[in-house]
């Protein structure tokens, strides 16, 4: 009995040499039954460590048959069609949850995010960012950086034009993965490998990067960083901002509660508990110093944002007369516009 993490038949695009630029996942599968994963173990001749294998022709319908034989009938009319690709096909199988060594089983963990088979933090990325390669992502797919300005000539002397939407390691999710009950304004801004809750609204100047995201249902016209993770029912303000991990700016994992708000052009350094307003235009990190007031708005004392970290019922807000950064128990739980929200 082989025990898998996750499986993905995959088609993706190589550059002349034969390295992978990036793959795409129909419908990954996330820690599989046994009958489907001694199916493809069997199969694939597999001896228990993760690989991306190169699928031939003549291996997709014995495979589908085994597939389907064991109950994973989705996946295996999937295979059925790739015979009729023209793209190189492979699948990627995880028997555990490590580090991604390569683009094909990189691309298999973003997309288990953006399906929402795992939370942000769930799955191992260490590392990610070495083993995926930067190109230009165009109306004729992704194609190599060096390989571009022949590819250009050539769209150019047929008479075509080759746009080039960007120049990233991501693509933007929607080219694979657009989950239920959402709505995304402006799709360039949502990485592949975020993952969107049902009732996500992302708005024109919002942004959702990789391994971040919200629980759903939330309104979002701010930034999501790397490894950024919002609760239900919270909002983020036009132009507010979510200090990341991606650039090892700390140890401490920012995250939002649920039914918060960070107002316009705020941001937040430290983890908010649930139930906590961050006043428009305020910035708070860990170091920032906080007076804190009783509920009657008497001092208490002064403390460093980061003894607040996680704690909720809390508004933070600016002294319009000191200047003074104050926090004080939030006696407003903000809540959200159901008609708004609903996608």
């Amino acid at each position: 009995m082989s025990d898998i993490y996750s499986i993905g038949f995959g088609v993706g695009t190589r550059n002349s040499k034969g390295d992978w630029l990036e793959v795409y996942y129909p419908q990954p599968l996330f820690k599989p039954d046994a009958k489907i994963a001694d199916a493809v173990t069997e199969a694939l001749q597999l001896d228990g460590s993760n690989a991306a294998i190169d699928l031939e022709p003549t291996q997709l319908q014995p495979l589908a048959s085994k597939l389907d034989a064991a109950g994973a009938t989705e996946q295996a009319e999937i295979l059925k069609q790739f015979a009729h690709s023209e793209r190189p096909l492979v699948a990627t199988v995880l028997f555990t949850d490590e580090a991604p060594q390569n683009v094909p089983e990189g691309y298999l963990k973003l997309h288990l995010l953006s399906h929402r088979l795992v939370k942000p933090h769930e799955t191992s990325l260490d590392g990610l960012f070495g083993k995926l390669v930067n190109v230009a992502w165009t109306n004729r797919g992704a194609i190599d950086l060096d390989e571009l300005p022949q590819r250009q000539l050539q769209a150019r002397l047929n008479g075509e034009h080759l746009d080039v939407a960007c120049v990233d390691k991501f693509p933007k999710m929607t080219n694979y993965v657009v989950p239920a009950g959402v709505r995304i304004a402006h799709t360039a801004r949502v990485r592949l490998g975020a993952y969107l809750g049902e009732g996500t609204t992302v708005m024109h100047e919002g942004f959702v990067n990789f391994n971040a995201g919200t629980e759903g249902p939330g309104m979002i016209e701010g930034r999501i960083s790397a490894g950024v993770f919002v609760g239900s029912g919270s909002d983020l303000g036009g132009g507010c901002s979510t200090m990341g991990t991606l650039s090892g700016g700390g140890n401490i994992v920012i995250s939002v509660g649920d039914n918060c708000l960070l107002g316009a052009n705020a941001g937040i350094g430290i983890p908010l508990g649930d139930r906590c307003t961050v006043e428009a235009g305020l910035y708070i990190t860990a170091g920032t110093k906080v007076a804190l007031l009783d509920d009657g708005g008497k001092l208490v004392e002064h403390v460093k944002a980061r003894d607040l970290a996680g704690k909720s019922d809390l508004l933070f807000r600016r002294n319009s007369t000191s200047g003074a950064v104050e926090c004080r128990t939030n006696k407003s739980a903000v809540e959200l516009n159901e008609a708004l929200h609903n996608n």
